[in-house]
Order: structure tokens, then sequence, then C-alpha cells
């Protein structure tokens, strides 16, 4: 049967080839399943392997630029500024060469409308679903939309004192119910002159509570409102010590007994002389007039050459773990509630780090100058500074 098949198949191509040409007969696959859609892929990080931070001083929780080189492979090149102000400078000047800065939100807000910073992308980000919405709903005041700023740590600009110099210098006279009265009235200043008062040497620090302290809203655009305070400063001005950009250093090698500080650097500085042996005791104060409120964060420059490195590493400090580690080393409270759990009880107990809910209360709410208040902020800052 096969044979005769076979016979049959080859008498039909002799035919075939005998006749006209035929078209060939194209094969028509059989159908097969289609396959699904392929995801996306992720896209590919072009830049070189650097980034360039400029940050405060003594500000980031030892190891962790370590850490991140060694799982990203990237190069961190980290630099340090004394005050917003020099920040400031750096970038309207252009071509910082900086990755990320490190703002307080406050002062951010004129370099927001200056149209210093570009903004971020919360997709290259998914740790930022860990930011607590309160806190960022914070930062929106000046930064709209919260789509340039991503919170760092924060804290309070507060008094802070040597409890043993400071009871000695001042005698029989009791402490003021308002610890801003040790800073800013003559009554108490010039009792303790003899052992030093240090101010954060920042306009953007001091005015705000220098406005707040007379009576007038702490960020002011009234330049008669900047002259109340000019004058209330400048009659302690006699008894200032130093106008400091080495807090922690100052107060730790005992350079004054008051001191208008961050209560973060005021923490470490008294970690710093418990280490060191010292019977001295370091305290910020928490005023009931207030203490100014600041949220540093983190921004990426308008010229950046490395923005997707910049976000990588927003990511990987918006960790539970690394935003612990600021709070647990450093002495400031985070904004990251996936980090709660983690910091140490000590750290979250201490009522200077995470104030209480009438503590919080008393505080100054975060807020910002108009570039139109510029130069009436420095032009008071720098006469009360001089002693003009």
């Amino acid at each position: 049967m096969k044979k005769q098949v076979l016979a049959l198949a080859i008498a039909a191509m002799l035919l075939a080839a005998c006749g006209k040409k035929e078209e060939p007969v194209v094969a028509v696959p059989a159908p097969v399943a289609e396959a699904p859609a392929a995801a996306p892929a992720a896209p590919v990080n072009t830049e070189e392997k650097v980034l360039n931070i400029y940050n405060w001083a003594d500000y980031i929780p030892e190891g962790m630029i370590a850490a991140f080189e060694q799982e990203s492979g990237i190069k961190v090149n980290y630099n340090t500024f004394e005050n917003n102000e020099a920040l400031h400078a750096k970038l309207v000047a252009g071509n910082s060469g900086y990755d990320i800065v490190v703002p307080t939100a406050g002062f951010a807000k004129k370099q927001i409308e200056g149209d210093l910073y570009q903004a971020i992308d919360p997709s290259k980000i998914p740790n930022y679903k860990n930011l607590n919405p309160d806190f960022m709903a914070k930062i929106a005041g000046v930064d709209p939309e919260n789509k340039h700023l991503v919170p760092w740590a924060w804290g309070f600009t507060t008094v802070g004192i040597n409890k043993g110099k400071v009871e000695k210098a001042l005698g029989d006279m009791p402490m003021p119910e308002n610890a801003w009265d040790l800073v800013f009235d003559p009554k108490y200043s010039s009792k303790l002159k003899s052992c030093g008062i240090a101010y954060l040497d920042s306009p953007s620090e001091i005015l705000p509570i220098a406005l707040h302290y007379v009576g007038k809203p702490p960020y002011s655009s009234d330049p008669a409102d900047f002259k109340l305070a000019g004058d209330m400063l400048g009659k302690v001005r006699k008894d200032i010590r130093l106008f400091s950009s080495t807090m922690i250093d100052d107060i730790a090698g005992g350079k004054a007994c008051a001191f208008v500080g961050w209560s973060g650097d005021i923490n470490i500085a008294a970690d710093r002389v418990k280490e060191n042996g010292s019977k001295d005791v370091i305290v910020p104060l928490l005023p009931t007039g207030g203490g100014l409120v600041f949220i540093d964060t983190m921004a990426i420059p308008k010229d950046a050459a490395h923005p997707n490195n910049a976000h990588l590493f927003m990511d990987f400090y918006l960790r539970a773990e690394n935003a612990a580690s600021m709070a647990n080393e450093m002495n400031y409270p985070t904004g990251n509630v996936a980090a709660l759990d983690l910091i140490k009880p000590e750290i979250k107990g201490n009522s200077t780090i995470f104030l209480d809910a009438e503590n919080t209360a008393r505080l100054i709410p975060t807020g910002g100058f108009t570039n139109e208040v510029s130069g009436v902020l420095n032009d008071t800052y720098n006469a009360f500074k001089r002693g003009k």
C-alpha cells in the first residue's frame, strides 16, 4: 500500500512538471497562544558612578556613606557647609557641582521660588512611602505639593546651658520661666557674660526667634519689625562672647555656658562631654516662649549632573533602618514612620528629642523669608553682629 501511494505521488509530480508553472504554496504556521506582554524593563542608569553631596557638618551617621558606596558602586564626594547662607551663595552662583544639597525647608522657600532646584521623581524613591503624611504637609507649606524637598531630619533651635556654670553665674537669681530671657534679656545676659554666651552664626536662625521674642511674626516682611528685633539684640550684644559655626565643638570645649543652638547639636555636645569624663551637665531647654522648628531636607540642584544617583541615595536614606540610625546616633528625630520601632528607647524617651504634645504646640512653625526681605534680614543681623 505504501508503495502504491509513493507511485501515485511521483506521477503527480511528473504531471505538474509538464504543465504550467504553479505558484509556490506558502505554508501557514499553526496558530500559537499569544505570549503575555513583558513587563517594561527598568530604565538603565547610564550616569557615571559619582554622587556629590553638600550637607551640614556632623550630620550623618558613621558608616552610612561607606554602606551606600559598597551597595551601589557609586563614589560619594561629601562636603559640608556652616549655614544656610553659605549654601545659598553656592547655589545662586551656579555650577555648584553638587547633586544633593541639604537646605532647611524654610530657607529653601526662596530657592524654590528662584527655580534653583529640579523636581524629584517619587517613582524613583520606593521608600518615599515611609514618610509621615502629616510631616510632609508641614513641608508643603514652603514646598507646594512636595515637589522638591525630601526630609533629612528635624529639630528646633533653642537655648542650651551648662547647668552648673549657669547656676553659679546667676547666683541667687532663679532661672527665668522663659529660657530665651537668658540670652535676650540684659538682666540675665549680663550675669552669664562671665561664663560666656554663644549664638549660632546665622541670620535665618537668630532673627525669627528675636522677632517672636518681641511679639512680632517670626517671618515678618515689615522692616519696622526688624528694627524692633535689632534694637532688642543690640542691648545684649556686649554680653555675647561668640558667634559660632562649630557649635558642638564650642560647647564641648567649654567656650560658653549658655548658647543658642540646635537641639540635636546640644545633645551631641552633651554626649561628648560625658565621654570625655567631665562632670558638666549640658542640656537643651524647652522654652515656654517657643523653640524655632527646622526641617532639613534633601534637594537636587537644577544643574545636578547625577540626578539618578541622587534619587538612589534618597531612597537608601529613607530605609527604615537608616532613618532610625539618624535618630539613634545623631539625636535628631525623624519624619520616617517606618523607623520609629527601630529607635532606641532612651532616644525616643528623651523629651528634648521627641517632644511631648505640650512642648510641640509651643514650637514656632517652620516658615521662610521672601527674597524681597532678605536684604533687611541680613542688614539687621550684620549690624547686630558688628555692634552697630
